[in-house]
């Protein structure tokens, strides 16, 4: 093939890299650096000399392909992986590992971590291999292929990849889409109109006038900017007629992510498990730059079944449960004003579970095992829940930075209003804590207020027994509904923080605060400047509720610890008094009565028709295909109704001979249509002849006879030019394929000018 160079490559290459740059541009939101910005010049600037180079140097396929490995392999590094390059310049052994292993492993890696990524390891290697090797093929195409207008279908497959590992969030996705679409159809359209001026530039020049080639031309122009116009108005009125339902689908929302808090054991069910004896006393973390009274997350739950309090829900989509990697440090200024930086080693504590403390920002692990644990860690920003899917154990050690949210008081709550956090839903709390909950809030009114009687009332009437030693009363472990019903059922309210805090959890639930249980340590801080020894006895939990003026807070349900008073007799012996005469009330409701719990729950879902949803499902996805259909098939349906058009116009014209002059000026369409050969301004009999048959000169004779003959020609005769006309044309679709008869169909030769007019009037005439 020869090369093609001068202005129609450098339009070529200009039109290349804007439609690139709008394919890497859906990819901004997955990185947002620096870096990604210098990877991008730099692809499509290398990936743009080798195609011109081996066009240049008429390469074969395979010679672009080793110089475009070995141009990936000199630049992945300082490009993909920076931080492993030498110098900031030259590859490094490590980084042309991370480099390679990316290619293949780096697609499933960005899809299970939290955007952006920034340039985090080597995840930038993707799109590196999708920008070099798309402008390579793109410009490769455009340079040396026959139909060049396939350039156009690299960075559109960039563009839908950008989109597909991209965000469920779009960003400015109109204009990208609208301003991707027309730049690719005017880089088609560019194609066309360079092949039809070639087309036209091989035939005899000196038989052309000027006039009907500039009108040529500009017919084909002027085709490209009307159907630039339809598909522009077409995706507009698409995208206004069936918008998209909510957020978008992309494969981030699909793929299966890298831990599941439902796998593994709620830490909630092991609480006391640190409080054996064996384990009260052992040293699970030493913490250096503790606050006082700040406590350390272990897990958040936001999910109980009746049975146990868990991390997200196996039942309903909930946000907490899904967990992420985090590429870079997260910005957590507004949760507070107090910034942590804390030293971390693990003694005797081992789990999934990472012990963090308030809004963690970053995480930066120490030791040998650093690289396998900074791999594997994954955080929920929406409980603040960290893990580490190895494990961390003994030895292990990392640095937290975090912000530390301001303290709020438990009386501040007094005004407060619940918030509108989404947790899954509880399970019904037993009727003996709802019935201990009315008498707590009875007579109080406010949502706070009454939420703060709740949490007094528990803290007032419970006490603290683990069950674990010979000289305490027995309680019994776990915090399903029967053994949170077992603790307000007896004489005394007998339990520890894993029961206090599910109990105030519901009670917080049935109030209309969202809650949740947090299960952690409250060591002794020995102040920041000091190193903080956590204890096994130092496990305990608490929850957080959401309310309208602060957001999460968290609230301390648990009794303090003081003697256990003697149980009482289940059904003490009446006291006998004096009977006294008590004049009665006057009626009026009991204000207990008239009061009624807020609605926390939500309303029951109404089982569906499956068959219809189905049906509804089909019919839906059925008509946006149908939609989509009908939009990219409308330039070449209005190529068909216009021709129908000008061909009803023509048959059905005012006078015989109109009709006549119609029938062959359709005859003289057909011909420009089917690409035959014939002299510019040919008379009719010259026509016929390039044609070759003799049908065609015999409606050549009968046209010349009708238009030139002295007085009006009859009826019949213009009806029986139609009939020929009609056999004509199956003549000249006979031994074609249906290709070919498609695009003989779909052809503008013979639109423009003249013909164009015809369409806009009820009657026409013919042409002279």
């Amino acid at each position: 093939m020869r090369r093609r160079v001068g202005i129609s490559a450098l339009a070529d290459v200009f039109q290349l890299w804007v439609t690139m740059g709008l394919a890497a541009a859906t990819w901004w939101p997955i990185y947002q650096s620096d870096a990604f910005l210098v990877l991008v010049v730099a692809a499509i600037v290398l990936g743009t000399l080798i195609a011109v180079v081996g066009a240049a140097f008429r390469w074969p396929a395979w010679m672009v392909f080793l110089v475009t490995t070995a141009v990936f392999a000199l630049v992945g590094v300082p490009l993909a992986v920076p931080g492993k390059a030498i110098l900031g310049v030259f590859p490094s052994l490590d980084g042309l590992l991370d480099l390679f292993s990316g290619v293949a492993l780096g697609w499933k890696q960005l899809l299970t971590i939290t955007l952006p990524v920034g340039d985090y390891q080597a995840l930038l290697v993707p799109v590196l291999v999708l920008l070099l090797v798309g402008t390579v093929v793109s410009a490769s195409i455009a340079l040396r292929a026959h139909f060049g207008e396939l350039a156009a279908l690299p960075p559109v497959l960039v563009f839908l990849a950008g989109i597909a590992f991209g965000s469920v969030h779009a960003q400015a996705p109109v204009f990208l889409g609208l301003a991707m679409l027309l730049t690719s159809v005017s880089w088609v359209s560019w194609w066309r109109w360079r092949r039809r001026r070639a087309a036209a530039r091989r035939l005899d020049r000196a038989e052309i006038p000027s006039d009907r080639r500039f009108a040529v031309e500009a017919r084909t122009l002027l085709g490209s900017l009307v159907i630039l116009a339809i598909t522009v108005v077409g995706s507009m009125a698409a995208v206004a007629a069936a918008p998209p339902p909510g957020e978008r689908q992309v494969l981030r929302a699909a793929v299966v992510q890298p831990f599941d808090p439902r796998d593994y054991a709620s830490p909630l069910s092991g609480f006391r498990r640190y409080l054996r004896e064996d384990r009260s006393d052992e040293v699970m973390l030493r913490v250096n730059g503790l606050p006082a009274d700040a406590r350390i997350r272990i897990a958040t739950l936001d999910s109980y079944d009746g049975v146990v309090y868990s991390v997200g829900s196996a039942t309903v989509d909930s946000a907490s449960g899904t967990f992420v990697r985090l590429p870079s440090r997260i910005d957590e200024s507004s949760a507070g004003d107090e910034h942590l930086g804390l030293e971390i080693e693990v003694v005797d504590y081992t789990g999934v579970w990472l012990p963090t403390v308030g809004r963690l920002e970053d995480v930066q692990f120490r030791g040998t095992d650093a690289a396998s644990l900074e791999n594997g860690f994954a955080y929920n920003t929406v409980s603040g829940t960290a893990v580490d899917i190895p494990g961390v154990r003994a030895g292990d050690r990392y640095r937290l930075d975090a912000v530390l949210p301001a303290e709020t008081s438990l009386a501040s709550l007094r005004n407060a209003v619940p918030g509108s956090a989404d947790v899954p839903r509880a399970a019904e709390a037993p009727e003996e804590l709802q019935t201990a909950l009315d008498g707590y809030v009875a007579g109080v009114e406010g949502a706070g207020a009454r939420l703060l009687a709740a949490i007094d009332g528990l803290r007032a009437n419970g006490y603290i027994s683990h069950g674990l030693a010979d000289d305490e009363p027995a309680s019994r472990s776990g915090h399903s509904l029967d053994r949170i019903s077992e603790l307000f059922s007896g004489t005394r309210m007998v339990g520890d923080a894993e029961q206090y805090a599910v109990a105030a959890a519901l009670m917080a639930n049935r109030l209309g605060f969202p809650a949740r249980v947090v299960v952690g340590f409250a060591p002794e801080s020995a102040g920041s400047a000091a190193t903080t020894v956590v204890h096994g006895s130092d496990i305990s939990a608490w929850i957080e509720v959401d309310t309208a003026q602060s957001g999460w807070v968290a609230v301390d349900p648990v009794p303090p610890l003081r003697p256990i008073p003697d149980a009482l007799p289940d059904e003490p012996a009446p006291v006998s008094r004096p009977e006294s005469i008590v004049p009665p009330v006057a009626d009026r409701p009991d204000p207990r009565e008239e009061q009624t719990d807020p609605d926390t729950t939500a309303e029951e879902p109404v089982a569906s028709d499956a068959a219809l949803e189905v049906l509804l499902q089909v019919l839906r996805v059925g008509g946006l295909s149908l939609l989509v259909i009908l939009i990219a098939l409308a330039p070449f349906l209005l190529v068909i109704g216009a021709k129908a058009r000008r061909r009803h116009l023509r048959r059905t014209a005012g006078s015989t001979l109109a009709r006549i002059r119609g029938g062959w000026d359709e005859f003289a369409d057909l011909v420009v249509d089917h690409g035959l050969a014939a002299p510019p301004s040919a008379t009719r009999s010259e026509l016929a002849a390039a044609v070759g048959t003799l049908p065609s000169r015999v409606l050549a004779a009968v046209v010349d006879r009708a238009v030139f003959a002295p007085g009006d020609p009859a009826k019949a005769d213009a009806d029986r030019v139609w009939v020929a006309v009609d056999e004509l044309r199956s003549s000249m679709d006979n031994g074609k394929s249906r290709r070919e008869r498609l695009r003989t169909l779909v052809s503008v030769r013979s639109l423009g000018g003249v013909a164009v007019t015809q369409l806009l009037r009820r009657r026409g005439g013919g042409r002279a």
